[in-house]
């Protein structure tokens, strides 16, 4: 009897991979990243905190028919917005006429999970430029936008809407802060292993990362590829003296997938 020939190893077999995304949307990657072979290690370097008063959330809560579109900027935003939303509209379903919008894919795939179908989303990258650059946006004159974003995100999105002649209006759901828990377990555990790779998912990520691991440990980031969502942040991990960037996209399966990628290739 011919034996069955043996299985293809996974594709991140013996990889170990640094997540710094904050824990409660770290699992979800994490479970796929075990499922290819790979072993994750959490070292969170952000914190996704409620308004301390949602009062001028509430405020525009209670007119959001009066807006045309409305643009979620990132998972967190989806999240946090319509959790808020729910909580004040009372049921109330989503108003037929408010369109929807988000930049890059991991926040479209937060809505679709959510129950919406039609969701404007740019096909490449995943940040308010490439938001801005699909043709829907180009000419938003006399429309009234709401975005939907963390406390003190950038500006660039709503100004530049602004610039065109829309209507624009800030609706902040959550704050993103340094983690309070101290790192030092999760960092140990880092030290430990042999890391083939960091990822991180925005520019304060990796700002809290690099202080995070203070001047003794900031090497590491130099020892590895490290997978950023987009031009941007690798930008700015340049200017850090990180040597091996790979823009993988912000998604989970972006970033699987160029994990996979970079992997496959390397051997």
């Amino acid at each position: 009897m011919n034996s069955a020939p043996p299985a293809a190893p996974l594709p991140l077999a013996g990889k170990r991979v640094v997540l710094t995304r904050p824990r409660e949307q770290a699992e979800r990657l994490a479970e796929q990243v075990r499922e290819a072979g790979g072993e994750p290690i959490l070292v969170p370097a952000i914190e996704i905190r409620d308004l301390g008063d949602p009062a001028r959330f509430f405020a525009l809560a209670d007119r959001l028919e009066e807006f045309d579109l409305a643009i979620f900027v990132s998972p967190n935003a989806v999240r946090k917005a319509l959790g808020l939303l729910r909580s004040r509209r009372a049921g109330k379903p989503w108003p037929a006429s408010v369109r929807l919008a988000a930049i890059g894919s991991g926040s479209r795939e937060e809505l679709l999970r959510e129950g919406f179908t039609d969701v404007l989303a740019p096909r490449t990258r995943a940040d308010s430029e490439a938001l801005l650059a699909v043709a829907e946006l180009s000419h938003p004159a006399g429309k009234r936008i709401v975005i939907f974003r963390g406390a003190g995100g950038r500006e660039v999105l709503g100004g530049t809407l602004t610039a065109r002649g829309a209507q624009v209006e800030y609706a902040e759901c959550y704050r993103r802060v340094r983690p309070d828990a101290d790192p030092g377990v999760a960092l140990a555990e880092w030290e430990r292993c042999a890391v083939d790779a960091v990822a991180v998912s925005s520019g304060e990520g990796l700002a809290n990362l690099f202080e995070m691991l203070g001047a003794e440990r900031r090497h590491w980031l130099v020892e590895v590829p490290l997978f950023v969502p987009h031009e941007r942040v690798a930008e700015q991990a340049r200017r850090l003296g990180v040597r091996e960037l790979v823009q993988s996209g912000a998604g989970d399966a972006e970033l699987l997938a160029a994990l996979v990628a970079y992997f496959r290739s390397a051997k």
